[in-house]
């Protein structure tokens, strides 16, 4: 699974510390703390009919992690939303889009690691671009990472971090194996989540996913967990084995950039009937509801 270039992100509009600039002369100071060490972090919107989907829960999320990693200040949510709202006017989106929030700690007044070197404020980034789910609708296949998500004593899982290079290392193994995506463990040996999604098993018309002990607590993620209850569909959050994954009847992946995916095979076991099944099916049904009946409208 490879993404494609769109054609109608060739000349995108993109914001920069509050400056709207075309994609081509966008940069940010080589002395900006997402460049000199990952500190940084993120959010992934989705805009489903010109509103976004839970923007409240993200801001929140990135409010929490800024504040976890100890940045003296982060912009007010009407600021945020404000300058998504200039973003997405600029580039006239309404649908099928996805925007990722960087806010970084800032610009230093010299390169170190030093926190008190920022002195400026943090640089927010909005980039929005004409992007459909990501994912095959018909299923995506794992395999599984030598890599390991760690555990919260080596770097808290809830901080969103812009420091993504486990979830490379993982995907370069996806790659080599020809697999779309990897399944992650955490330090136990337990299923976490994949290089970029969250995961649920089926097994009996039951849901099950793994604890978000060593993954963060995913948007998308908690929606279906809602969505679950109130369509009684039960479920189980707990630790999962590779094992319990093989042996389950039905398997998905659940992101902003994809929604919720069949998964179809781990580790060359087919999962089910090798297809979506009807809880996976049910739940993606429910899931376009939701996302057409509620959001923010911005702008």
């Amino acid at each position: 699974m490879l993404q494609e270039h769109d054609e109608r992100n060739r000349d995108l509009i993109v914001g920069v510390a509050g400056r709207l600039v075309h994609r081509d002369q966008a940069g940010i100071s080589p002395f900006d703390s997402a460049v000199q060490g990952g500190d940084a972090v993120w959010e992934g919107l989705r805009l489903y009919r010109g509103k976004i989907f839970r923007l409240a829960e993200h801001l929140a999320r990135l409010r929490r992690s800024a504040t976890a990693l100890g940045f003296a200040a982060i912009p007010p949510d009407e600021e945020i939303t404000g300058q998504i709202a200039a973003v997405l006017r600029a580039n006239q989106m309404t649908d099928d889009v996805h925007i990722r929030l960087t806010l970084s700690r800032g610009v230093k007044i010299t390169s170190g690691m030093d926190p008190r070197l920022n002195q400026s404020g943090p640089t927010l980034i909005v980039l929005a671009e004409h992007k459909p789910p990501v994912y095959d609708p018909a299923g995506i296949t794992l395999i599984t990472a030598s890599v390991r998500r760690p555990p919260p004593d080596c770097l808290d899982p809830k901080i969103h971090h812009a420091n993504l290079l486990g979830s490379i290392l993982a995907k370069i193994e996806a790659n080599v194996a020809g697999a779309d995506d990897a399944v992650m463990l955490d330090q136990r040996g337990f299923v976490a989540e994949t290089n970029a999604t969250h995961l649920f098993l089926v097994s009996g018309e039951r849901l099950a996913t793994p604890s978000a002990a060593a993954c963060p607590e995913g948007i998308t993620r908690a929606a279906v967990l809602e969505l679950a209850a109130a369509a009684g569909i039960g479920c189980t959050v707990g630790d999962l084995s590779l094992a319990q994954f093989y042996a389950a009847d039905e398997v998905f992946a659940t992101g902003t950039m994809g929604g919720l995916t069949p998964v179809t095979a781990i580790d060359g076991r087919v999962i089910g009937g090798g297809s979506a099944g009807p809880v996976t099916r049910r739940l993606t049904g429910l899931f376009a509801d939701l996302t057409a009946r509620s959001g923010t409208a911005v702008g």
